[in-house]
């Protein structure tokens, strides 16, 4: 008995996990598979008759207006990628293929959901550039933000600050608290020091219990010795209670100026580190 392909169409196109939308020249849905509910959140009538524009993320409708044009034109979109609102408020990311037919007059898209994917590549892109435990810049963009302001400063004949930070006696944290505080103990600095800059500066973890903070933009001198005065005090309180009264371990900062201390980011780091080493052996000779 021959197969009704004519019938079994339909059938196969709802089967489907990805979601097939057809859409007229006016942006109106007047098709959608079952999948539509996995993928928004709304039965395929809910959506039938209305504009597909209305679900659209709307920070991506200049570049989906554009892709929609771009397919109308007869040239199909195979890896578009915008996002969605579900019907619960929640946001979902879309591959989609899609492309005109002037038979039918209207563009047919097949939707996938990579939501997943596309999670999984921003925390990627953060990692490359991010310090894992304490979410701060890492020293491969710090290296970066530093070059992109040395060559700023350059142009506007302005000054730069680099602060250069050791943590007191961390090992010793380490050694018998364990390593699981240490690395709660580096946090919590890691998020007192963002309290302490602007947005526009850059706080950094570069190796171990070494941090540097990148100044722009300061009106002297004065006011980044009292931005290491406002540091020195933020990091001398008192840890929380969840730490059982572990006592907040001291830092040592070294600073280095541009262009009065070196002109390129290899001296004025070399500076900075000498300074807090400096500072440091100041504080064993007093203690």
């Amino acid at each position: 008995m021959p197969v009704d392909l004519q019938e079994l169409y339909p059938k196969l196109i709802h089967l489907m996990l990805d979601t097939v939308f057809v859409v007229d020249r006016d942006n109106q849905i007047v098709f959608v598979s079952d999948a539509c509910g996995a993928l928004l959140g709304y039965r395929a009538d809910e959506l039938t008759g209305t504009p597909i524009t209305d679900y659209m993320h709307p920070d991506d409708l200049a570049v989906t207006r554009a892709s929609i044009i771009r397919v109308m034109n007869g040239q199909p979109h195979f890896d578009f990628r915008n996002r969605y609102i579900r019907k619960d408020g929640g946001i979902v990311h879309i591959l989609w293929a899609a492309s005109w037919s002037e038979e039918v007059g209207a563009r047919i898209g097949v939707a996938r959901d990579v939501t997943a994917l596309s999670q999984a590549e921003e925390e990627l892109r953060f990692l490359a550039h991010h310090d894992p435990l304490t979410k701060l810049t890492n020293r491969s963009l710090f290296n970066d933000r530093l070059d992109s302001a040395l060559r700023a400063a350059h142009r506007h004949k302005s000054t730069l600050a680099l602060l250069f930070l050791d943590i007191n006696d961390f090992k010793g944290i380490n050694d018998v608290q364990g390593h699981a505080v240490g690395d709660r103990v580096l946090c919590m600095i890691a998020r007192r020091l963002e309290g302490c800059v602007r947005e526009t500066d850059t706080v950094a973890r570069i190796g171990g219990d070494e941090f540097t903070v990148l100044l722009t933009d300061f009106q002297s001198e004065v006011a980044v010795s009292e931005k290491m005065a406002q540091i020195l005090a933020v990091m001398a309180e008192p840890l929380g209670a969840e730490f059982g009264g572990l006592k907040m371990p001291s830092c040592s900062i070294g600073v280095a100026f541009y262009p009065a201390d070196g002109e390129d980011a290899d001296t004025l780091l070399s500076h900075a580190d000498d300074d807090m080493y400096r500072i440091k052996r100041q504080r064993s000779a007093a203690g």
